[in-house]
């Protein structure tokens, strides 16, 4: 009995993973069943949203990596000396792309931990009343103000390296469209004006992005102690 009701709760499992992958990544399907089912296999809210900022501090990197990329990328067509000005159109276009698609990621990723966060911490302050031992309660409590401190922290230090995507991500999509439009020589002549106020937006960007990795490791070490 025991062995059939792992196995069911595996293949349920194996379900959800295999479905949450067509889901945008903020979104827990049927959270009720999607906990129960963690649980069953250890993993309680505080290790999913451990699970959930690393995934969010990860994408957060690669998205610096994308933009520095984007950034060179663009930058060398400002210093176009002749060529192929489609093949560099797009090769632009298809940064763009990555940058949107990083955009959305991190987006999505940062979503994911609010929810669970919520969900996190409405458990616990619920389960505050369930002690006997008031000793106990206070720690728990002070405990608990403490996580949703260093989580608020981290979650603002998060969504302001997201607030400065918008700003790059617009001035490559106007470098592209425009481009598309204007393959010739005066057009990447007219880009060069942008060139400063670009890498100074990927810059605070970059900036932004390493700071909310730290405010998320410092997150994760600290929420196990």
């Amino acid at each position: 009995m025991v062995g059939g009701m792992k196995t069911f709760l595996r293949t349920v499992l194996a379900s959800l993973v295999v479905l949450s992958a067509f889901l945008p990544a903020g979104c827990c399907l049927f959270d009720p069943v999607y906990y129960k089912t963690m649980a069953a296999f250890g993993q309680e809210k505080r290790d999913l949203l451990v699970s959930k900022v690393a995934k969010a501090r990860d994408a957060q990197k690669e998205t610096q990596e994308v933009f520095k990329d984007a950034l060179e990328q663009f930058g060398s067509v400002v210093h176009f000396d002749g060529g192929d000005l489609q093949k560099e159109y797009n090769r632009l276009s298809k940064e763009l792309d990555r940058c949107e698609g990083r955009a959305s990621e991190v987006s999505s990723r940062i979503d994911a931990v609010e929810k669970v966060a919520k969900d996190l911490f409405k458990e616990w302050k619920g389960e505050l009343g369930e002690y006997q031992n008031e000793a106990y309660r206070r720690d728990s409590e002070k405990k608990l103000k403490a996580t949703q401190a260093d989580c608020e922290r981290m979650l603002d230090a998060m969504r302001a390296a997201q607030s400065r995507i918008e700003p790059v991500l617009s001035v490559f999509r106007d470098q592209v469209l425009y481009l598309k439009h204007n393959l010739n020589a005066r057009a990447i002549a007219s880009m060069q004006g942008e060139t400063a106020r670009v890498e100074t937006d990927v810059a605070r960007l970059v900036d932004d992005l390493s700071k909310a990795i730290e405010e998320a490791d410092r997150f994760i070490a600290g929420i196990g102690e």
